[in-house]
């Protein structure tokens, strides 16, 4: 019986409270006061996450060892950003006997990033306790949210009267002389690797006999890889009617092409010349 008392004051202590994630915080600035749940963070925001842990066990040594990640995910579970991971070995004095380990990292959402409710998962492993521990913490996103589509599309096709403008216009219409405006979205490209996009689009003017008036000289292009899927490119067109045109009905043609999916795509929308 003797024996197996020492043997067992060998080994480590365990602590009494089971290992927990504690007191989570996601704030504007680092080590700053919590946010409010509602609030509402947008697309290309970065914040700040910290959290403690509690009910770590100590060697007989005072000696702490865990190891940790934090991953943030989108509604749908995509994840939006490199999972952040440490390995930490530690000492604890009697004196820290009421001390929690501190995570903390930042989290940046992607600039495309859609609407709905987040989630940041933070695990603990205590590879003293032999324990492990998981929390979930959510935070709001509000983005700009484009109808998916299973193959290439112009999404929001809308006119413009200036370069500058926020507001598209209710009637399509202009005169001689004006700049003609429009903003589209492209979306359902394939990917490759490394989320890799190659989506081009080239924009064309067409009067109403089917006269092609202007060709964009050169296709716009968009090649990128990211870590977070791009669900869409934002895309526009510009330009200066001539002051001797002729009023009626013109088209706007977009030709676009998907070179990661092979796929195109065309759509034609009207404005008016009064």
């Amino acid at each position: 019986m003797r024996l197996i008392a020492l043997l067992a004051l060998a080994g480590p202590l365990v602590a009494a409270a089971p290992l927990a994630i504690v007191r989570p915080v996601i704030s504007d600035t680092d080590g700053g006061a919590q946010l409010p749940a509602s609030f509402e963070h947008v697309p290309g925001d970065r914040f700040f996450f910290f959290c403690r842990v509690s009910g770590y066990a100590k060697t007989p040594e005072e000696k702490i060892h865990y190891t940790y990640s934090v991953e943030a995910a989108d509604p749908k579970g995509v994840a939006i950003m490199e999972p952040f991971a440490q390995n930490i070995a530690d000492e604890v004095t009697p004196q820290d006997k009421d001390w929690m380990p501190k995570i903390q990292t930042e989290v940046v959402i992607p600039p495309l990033a859609p609407s709905g409710t987040y989630q940041i998962v933070i695990k603990v492993e205590d590879l003293v306790g032999k324990t492990k521990a998981e929390l979930s913490v959510p935070f709001v996103v509000r983005g700009r949210d484009i109808v998916p589509s299973d193959s290439l599309t112009v999404r929001n096709f809308q006119f413009f009267r200036s370069e500058e403008a926020t507001q598209p216009l209710e009637k399509a219409a202009y005169r001689p002389g004006d700049g003609v405006w429009a903003r589209f979205d492209l979306t359902g490209y394939r990917y490759g690797p490394g989320n890799k996009i190659d989506v081009s689009y080239v924009t064309s003017v067409i009067a109403d006999s089917g006269k092609v008036l202007w060709t964009q000289p050169e296709p716009a292009v968009e090649q990128s890889e990211s870590f977070y899927p791009k669900r869409y490119v934002a895309a526009s067109m510009g330009i200066t009617l001539q002051k001797n045109i002729r009023p009626g009905v013109y088209t706007i043609a977009v030709q676009a092409k998907d070179g990661v999916g092979n796929q195109t795509y065309e759509t034609r929308q009207t404005f008016t010349v009064e």
